[in-house]
């Protein structure tokens, strides 16, 4: 019995409906609701026919007064169960997103985040986005619409057969063309259409995020004429796959319309000779006639339910993939349900952790390219370590890697003994935070911001941290103080405020060992210094000491050495004399910084932030 599942199992769209957590209770609800009204809208049609033949000959008024209540109870009661059906089927729908964006953000903070490393930000943002709603939009457009045709269908049928089996039977096979013909050439152009429109709204989303948040920077670099050049093109690109699912959807709109022109017409041909043969009254005819016209409501929703079908599916292939990606050797679904059955793991004590670099090689997911190569690390509590060299040497790189976001190339790297990167997500981060140059600032007050790292920090230790790294002037100023809100990621601080919030947030942590990418960027001189200068003083504060809980153990990757005096030990990369330009990276030169300072590049490089005279 296994065999027959597994088709089922490995497809997208319905592993992504399992995330949904869909009550299907409230699905049958649903679709009973919308059959009665478009049962009603059924029922008024045949009535409304009876009636008006009926009434042509002229019988006494008080046979015609159920069918006039009946048309009133049938028109009342469509809308009725229109206004609920809409209700239950969108409170499935919106239910099912909610619980699916919960079940992906738990996957995905679960499981290894080096699928998400390679992603755009606008991509991402179109997979937990529009992708999600669109598979949610199954249930309302698709799952409901097709239950509601399929029930109305059959039960039409049987009506127009009650009163003549040949008019059934000739309404069953328009029925089929409407059904089953026109969603299927709706279905089979959706294929392509639907997988270019859904690349090309993921574009779109990128390239308008990236235009939105680096406006600036683009502006001052030449490069915003050629991204707005981008965005048309990604425009004009998704207006092109819109034209093009636009004109099998035209065709199959005009079948249905055949189907019901056909229907019509079959019912007349065969119910005007049995009514000349006495088989079928009169006022029947008018009821085997009119009634299809209401019947292809249903079946009319199908093409643009199958659409939608392949639609949700494209969809869910991209956020199934999202997840797969980030779960490694098991699904981040499962992952997330283990946490959630077993809880979370106790972490090893803070002045034991450790995190070791065997030879490691690091580079990003989906290049082949190693970027930085043979790095030795050790870093535990009490011990600091600074990664020095030029821009896009490798810093930003090696500390993804030493952190578990980006999987090594070569070598180790474990955190208590544990490859780091096997780690479920939760562990990791208990040991090992990573500060990076593009941490997000979220829409919410500077003390829930702060709260992203530990949940239960108070307003006063948020005061003090904020205190720590530089910002009480620029708390002081604010409004509410850290209940003042932030715009989105931060938009409405500068960058250097910026960066000193992202080092609070970490300073506020649990883990025991820090992994911070220039820390000092976009200060001015002075600033950057005692900073950095701050963050190599939490090593040796006493146990409890810290707002995280004890001493800590730091890497900085910075291009400014000024203030490197009390680190333990510095990290030069570089790329050896000799070597091709596109050779790795490697560690040319370590030591303190005192020792250092031998090195003509070391000394060159320290000398450049020495400010001019004068």
């Amino acid at each position: 019995m296994t065999g027959p599942r597994d088709p089922l199992a490995n497809d997208p769209l319905w592993r992504a409906v399992g995330l949904l957590d869909v009550r299907w209770r409230r699905v049958v609800w649903a679709v009973v609701l919308g059959t009665l009204s478009l049962g009603s809208a059924v029922g008024l049609a045949a009535v409304a026919a009876w009636l008006i033949a009926r009434a042509s000959q002229m019988p006494p008024v008080l046979t015609l007064s159920v069918a006039v209540v009946g048309v009133r109870a049938f028109g009342i009661s469509r809308g009725v169960f229109r206004y609920l059906e809409r209700l239950a089927s969108h409170d499935v729908a919106l239910r099912g997103m909610a619980a699916l964006r919960a079940n992906l953000y738990t996957a995905l903070a679960q499981g290894s985040p080096g699928a998400l490393v390679g992603l755009r930000r606008g991509d991402l943002l179109a997979r937990v986005g529009a992708d999600v709603d669109a598979v949610g939009d199954v249930v309302v457009r698709a799952l409901v619409p097709g239950g509601v045709a399929l029930a109305i269908s059959v039960g039409s049928v049987v009506l127009v057969g009650a009163f003549l089996p040949a008019a059934g039977v000739a309404l069953a096979l328009c029925l089929l063309l409407a059904a089953v013909v026109a969603p299927w050439l709706s279905a089979r152009s959706a294929r392509e259409v639907e997988a270019r429109g859904a690349t090309a709204r993921a574009a779109m989303t990128a390239t308008t995020l990236e235009i939105l948040e680096q406006s600036g920077p683009l502006a001052v670099s030449g490069r915003l004429g050629a991204r707005l050049d981008d965005l048309r093109a990604t425009d004009r690109a998704l207006a092109r796959v819109t034209d093009d699912g636009a004109r099998p959807a035209g065709v199959a709109a005009g079948i249905a319309a055949l189907a019901v022109g056909l229907a019509v017409l079959a019912s007349l041909l065969l119910g005007i000779p049995a009514v000349t043969a006495g088989t079928l009254a009169p006022v029947e005819l008018s009821v085997i006639v009119l009634t299809p016209l209401a019947v292809f409501e249903a079946a009319n929703a199908l093409p643009a339910a199958a659409v939608q079908l392949h639609r949700s599916r494209q969809a869910a292939t991209r956020v199934v993939g999202l997840l797969d990606g980030s779960a490694g050797s098991a699904t981040a679904a499962a992952r997330a349900a283990d946490a959630f059955v077993s809880g979370p793991a106790e972490p090893s004590s803070p002045e034991q952790a450790s995190l070791a670099l065997d030879d490691v090689a690091a580079g990003w997911p989906g290049t082949a390219r190693v970027v930085v190569a043979g790095v030795d690390l050790d870093l535990r509590p009490g011990r600091a370590v600074a990664v020095v060299g030029p821009s896009g040497v490798g810093k930003t790189t090696l500390l993804a890697t030493a952190a578990g976001l980006v999987p090594a190339l070569a070598g180790r790297v474990t955190l208590d003994g544990s490859e780091v990167s096997a780690l479920p997500r939760e562990a990791a981060a208990r040991g090992v935070v990573l500060v990076a140059e593009d941490g997000h600032v979220f829409d919410t007050t500077v003390l829930e911001n702060l709260r992203v790292a530990r949940g239960d920090v108070t307003a006063e230790e948020a005061t003090a941290t904020l205190h720590d790294v530089g910002l009480d002037t620029w708390l002081a100023a604010l409004p509410d103080g850290t209940e003042t809100l932030l715009g989105p990621d931060a938009t409405t601080v500068s960058g250097g405020e910026r960066r000193r919030l992202l080092v609070a947030r970490a300073l506020l942590s649990p883990a025991p060992l820090l992994l911070l990418d220039e820390p000092a960027e976009h200060l001015d001189a002075a600033g950057a210094d005692a900073l950095v200068r701050h963050l190599v003083a939490t090593t040796r504060a006493p146990a409890g000491g810290s707002a995280g809980g004890g001493r800590r153990g730091v890497v900085l990757a910075t291009h400014r050495l000024s203030a490197l005096e009390a680190v333990d030990e510095v990290l030069l990369l570089g790329v050896p004399d000799g070597a091709p330009d596109d050779a790795p990276a490697r560690v040319v030169a370590r030591g303190t910084h005192a020792e250092l300072l031998g090195l003509p590049a070391y000394r060159w490089a320290l000398d450049q932030e020495a400010p001019a005279p004068g």
